[in-house]
């Protein structure tokens, strides 16, 4: 058997037909397979690449950490240089409340993190999350997931979260003294690129104030800078009680994090001790990986070209078959008129050497999240083989 036949024999799959091109390497912003092909890689590992594939200052990182120790302890009585100086660093570059990280493997456990947190902290039980909203896989994070397609095989769910549309009303006049928290992304991803209104998450912040809930931004995706700014709700002066993170947030490896203030975050401490822990969160490997991939985001000014890139790519995505394009940064998404349009362009671009992907709840919109790092040639000629294909 060769290794696509026991990809398919041994390795769990998620849909009835992966696309399943064999990787051998990955450089910059393209993907190399097993027989020489090239792709123009368009998705960023879903937003997780935001300084390219194999950056040096990465890889020599990652080298210089596994020399020294790999895991010991994660989450005990042990100080780690490589956790330590990644949650100094964050803290800086976040709000004043937010100085406080906890390190999980993933976006999905940051989100089981911060329900917790909410639930404890403020003593209720019950949850506000959007409709057409994306937080993970894991139960409670499936049980804020706004979308029944994908929640109704695994019921009973997680009891007490309550569904609202973003940007609505009815989520504002939902929000009272049982409510523990408030759960959105600050721009809905999986929704096809959604923006909140500005006096609508200003009120939401008010309102959450005012009821003593919790607001718990998601930027798992739009963070580190893929919207132009380094966190989403910069573009809007509201600040979260707990913001999520993940994905960009490894520098290529498996992380994730919530993020609140040192006082929220010491009722982990007592009734009960130990009352949120975890094995592998916070690896020295991968919390040395982050942080190298933060500072060259930083030192390189990456985020300062998005506006332009962003751009580029809306004066170059005009084509007959695009009905709309709708972006916040390098994170776009351009709809045709149904999936099944979408799913065909998508294998068109493929065999044309462009690897991109589609959305969750927007199934008839292709998705853009290149690395940070493209070039305007680079964004050319992607979109050159978009509309070639289209």
């Amino acid at each position: 058997m060769n290794n696509r036949q026991l990809f398919q024999q041994h390795v769990a799959q998620t849909s009835p037909s992966p696309v399943a091109i064999e990787i051998v390497r990955a450089e910059g912003n393209y993907l190399y397979g097993v027989n020489g092909e090239k792709y123009l890689d368009l998705i960023g590992g879903i937003s997780v690449c935001n300084i390219g594939h194999g950056n040096p200052k990465v890889k020599e990182a990652i080298k210089k950490q596994a020399d020294d120790y790999l895991h010991i302890m994660v989450y005990g009585e042990l100080v780690q240089s490589p956790q330590v100086k990644y949650a100094e660093l964050l803290a800086k570059h976040l709000p004043q409340n937010l100085d406080c990280v906890y390190f999980t493997n993933s976006g999905a456990e940051a989100t089981e993190g911060a329900l917790k947190l909410a639930r404890r902290a403020t003593g209720r039980t019950d949850i506000i999350s959007c409709n057409r909203s994306y937080h993970g896989n894991t139960l409670g994070a499936l049980s804020v997931m706004g979308d029944e397609y994908w929640r109704n095989a695994f019921r009973p769910l997680m009891p007490g979260v309550w569904h609202h549309d973003y940007n609505s009303e009815a989520l504002l006049t939902a929000i009272n003294e049982q409510t523990a928290c408030v759960i959105i992304e600050t721009i809905q991803g999986e929704a096809g690129v959604i923006e909140p209104g500005i006096e609508w998450l200003r009120q939401l912040r008010k309102k959450c104030t005012d009821s003593g809930a919790l607001l718990i931004f998601d930027e798992i995706q739009c963070g580190f800078g893929r919207t132009g700014k380094l966190w989403g709700f910069e573009h809007y002066n509201v600040i979260p009680d707990i913001v999520l993170l993940g994905k960009a947030l490894g520098g290529g490896m498996p992380m994730g994090a919530f993020v609140s203030s040192h006082e929220l975050m010491q009722v982990f401490t007592h009734n009960p001790v130990l009352g949120h822990i975890t094995t592998f969160g916070g690896h020295p490997l991968c919390c040395a990986a982050g942080m190298a991939a933060f500072n060259v985001l930083l030192d390189e000014q990456l985020i300062a070209g998005v506006a332009e890139k962003e751009k580029l790519f809306l004066s170059q995505l005009k084509h007959p078959a695009i009905k709309k394009v709708r972006s916040k940064g390098l994170l776009i998404a351009i709809e045709l008129d149904t999936a099944e349009h979408v799913s065909l362009a998508l294998q068109r671009c493929l065999q044309k050497g462009l690897f991109s992907d589609w959305f969750l709840f927007a199934a008839n919109c292709i998705r853009f999240a290149p690395s940070l790092t493209i070039s305007p040639n680079e964004i050319r000629e992607a979109c050159d083989i978009l509309l070639s294909c289209l």
